[in-house]
């Protein structure tokens, strides 16, 4: 974080409003949503914002066709009507400590990388068991610059988030697919959640007895709105970049890997997609399903059209003959003059393997349900030869996934997929298994699982869809996953050594970790941007973009009746721009990613102004290659949010709870 630059873009916030260990500060304020997610808290009773794409899944489970809150939305009138979500958790960072110098103890640059991780590993578990805390407080300790440095991480963890409000999919998800990655954007792509702590404000679980948490900060929120050119930062857990990747490896991502895992998901929400316009049941039962597919797809796409328009291959090369010219003016070539060649001749053997164990995961894993219910018995088998307490908890944990997947499950979607799907990975495709298989129906597939760890494992072997992935998830175990694991480690510990390398033979230059779902800050301001000659996309979108899209009806561009009477009368109460109009998303220069998603977007002075949830597709290749000319990040104006839980909603409880606020006047 460097505060004169952030100065020098609008910024009025100094280090320690952002981070302080003995004060509040921001970072107090900001959660990590189940562990994909950021969120914020914006009331000093506990109340958590975060997107909607984030809380898709509880909002899934507490819907059904008598209350559809997927279409119809969701907001609870008060407190003993915020719904509870088992498994749900939101964790905050309480300190950070560099603990590089007692992780590295004794590694050696002998060490091969697995001896290397075996040591850290041993250092981190006794540099954890040695860091003061509170009971109820948890740590991690995790690597940044691929392995150079280390960070201890104190946390608390809060199991008890109940559901408060979210808008109907209509808003919260207004273009589904289409508009995904995509700008100009119109999506109210929020929800609304609430901590709950013990009588002593501390981390609980569920209970009827505990209380709303009362934050060590939370976010004022700004009714004064945004101007091209203003500072924002976006605070969050970004998930994973590779920022420092070198020209070979993003070769074989955007020309291999990538193709391979599009045609997967291609495939299979073609007939997903069919299938949820035929009927509500099935709409409802592959909601989030269909979106967790479709979000890595589209990803995908728009990441290998913005390598290749930035020319990032090309420019990665010239960085990479640069960086070998400093290696001789410096005479380090002996020290560090192998890693590059050796990093091209490592991913010629390392790309076909890469892609083979991708298919597998993506099938057997990620998109067919069957098939993944398959790959998890496999490990119940393999938890039999263990002895009755290791496998009794692997089959309750089994029974628990079975349970999930089947309630959302429609044997003619999955076969559908199934069909689509497996000839990427083989020629054998039998779809009979469908019909034969025990696990289609809970009731049977629950019966497979009783009895002892023998006779489950014969009762698994007799069933048809077991019989079926059973070879090709023993060739993956036996095969792909370790000859995978191997080249794989060859190449990280050259990617360690380069990144060493890098910081040491061109220090002029500023490094930032990669993203690894730690807490990061990102500034930047208010910016369009060019996509194409002669085209400038403006920063901000309003509500009139929402009416010019919609189509009655639609499954991505209907708009509730409700939300068109309010643009009609232009009721827009408070929440209106300067021009009269309602904005609804706005564009900034941040650097984000997967995981920022449910970031506060944070004003000069520390005010919540928006909530990040996505970003343009020509910039999606910003986790490989940071482009600032067409990388932008999309965010919801919060006053569209607070006009949906006003105007729309109704939920003037939740508003008054709010510290509203007007900085620029």
């Amino acid at each position: 974080m460097n505060e004169n630059d952030m100065e020098s873009l609008g910024s009025k916030l100094s280090a320690k409003d952002i981070y302080d260990v003995n004060n509040s500060s921001l970072k107090d304020a900001i959660g990590h949503f189940n562990g994909g997610c950021t969120s914020e808290v914006i009331s000093k009773q506990g109340l958590l914002l975060t997107n909607h794409h984030c809380g898709y899944g509880q909002i899934q489970s507490h819907s059904s066709l008598e209350n559809d809150y997927l279409k119809d939305g969701f907001w609870a009138k008060n407190l003993k009507d915020e719904l509870p979500n088992n498994g749900l958790y939101v964790e905050f960072i309480v300190r950070i400590e560099d603990v590089t110098a007692q992780v590295l103890e004794g590694v050696t640059k002998d060490m091969t990388a697995k001896e290397k991780q075996a040591k850290t590993d041993g250092n981190s578990n006794r540099i954890q068991s040695a860091t003061k805390k509170e009971e109820w407080q948890n740590t991690k300790i995790k690597s940044f610059f691929k392995g150079n440095q280390y960070f201890l991480f104190v946390t608390e963890r809060f199991n008890d988030i109940r559901l408060v409000g979210a808008p109907p999919t209509s808003i919260g998800k207004f273009g589904s697919d289409t508009d995904n990655w995509v700008w100009p954007r119109h999506t109210g792509d929020f929800s609304l959640f609430r901590i709950y702590a013990d009588k002593n404000n501390r981390p609980a679980e569920y209970s009827e007895n505990n209380k709303p948490y009362k934050p060590k900060h939370f976010l004022p929120i700004s009714l004064d709105g945004i101007s091209e050119g203003d500072f924002t930062l976006v605070f969050g857990f970004p998930g994973t970049t590779q920022e420092y990747l070198p020209a070979v490896a993003i070769k074989e991502i955007t020309e291999q890997l990538n193709p391979s895992n599009i045609a997967i998901r291609e495939a299979a929400l073609k007939v997903i997609d069919a299938k949820m316009k035929e009927s509500d049941v099935i709409r409802i039962q592959y909601a989030s399903k269909q979106a967790r597919i479709a979000n890595a797809w589209k990803k995908w796409i728009g990441e290998n059209q913005g390598i290749k328009k930035s020319n990032a291959i090309e420019k990665k090369k010239a960085e990479e003959a640069a960086f070998t010219e400093a290696l001789k003016t410096k005479n380090l070539e002996s020290e560090y003059g192998h890693i590059l060649p050796e990093l091209e001749k490592q991913y010629e053997t390392f790309a076909p393997v890469d892609v083979k164990r991708s298919n597998f995961v993506e099938i057997f894993v990620r998109t067919n349900e069957l098939m993944s219910m398959m790959f998890r018995l496999s490990q119940l088998e393999a938890a039999a030869t263990k002895g009755d307490d290791v496998f009794n908890e692997a089959k309750a944990a089994t029974q628990d996934r079975i349970k999930s997947t089947l309630k959302n499950f429609n044997t003619e979607v999955d076969k559908g997929v199934f069909e689509a799907i497996m000839p990427f990975y083989t020629k054998d495709v039998d779809v009979s298994i469908y019909n034969k298989t025990a696990f289609t129906n809970l009731e049977r597939a629950l019966s497979v699982l009783e009895g002892t760890p023998t006779e489950v494992v014969e009762k698994l072997n007799n069933d048809a869809a077991y019989a079926y992935a059973k070879p090709f998830i023993i060739d993956f175990y036996t095969t792909i996953e370790p000859d995978f694991q191997e080249k794989n480690n060859s190449i990280n510990t050259l990617e360690t050594a380069y990144m060493k390398a890098l910081m040491e033979v061109v220090p002029s230059e500023r490094y930032y970790p990669d993203a690894n779902s730690t807490l990061r800050v990102t500034y930047g301001q208010v910016r369009g941007y060019a996509p194409r000659d002669a085209v400038y996309y403006n920063p901000v979108s309003y509500l009139d973009g929402v009416m010019e899209k919609y189509i009655p009806g639609d499954y991505e561009f209907d708009v509730p009746q409700k939300l068109q009477d309010l643009y009609t009368s232009k009721d827009y109460g408070r929440y209106a721009d300067a021009n009269g109009k309602l904005p609804v998303c706005f564009l900034g220069t941040n650097h984000t990613t997967g995981g920022n998603s449910g970031s506060p977007a944070i004003d000069a002075e520390g005010n919540l102004i928006g909530l990040n949830f996505d970003r343009v597709w020509e910039g999606t290749m910003s986790d490989m290659n940071y482009d600032p000319e067409i990388c932008r990040n999309i965010m919801v104006d919060v006053r569209y949010i607070l006009f949906i839980v006003d105007k729309y909603a109704g939920a003037e409880r939740l508003i008054k709870e709010m510290k509203l606020v007007h900085p620029k006047k």
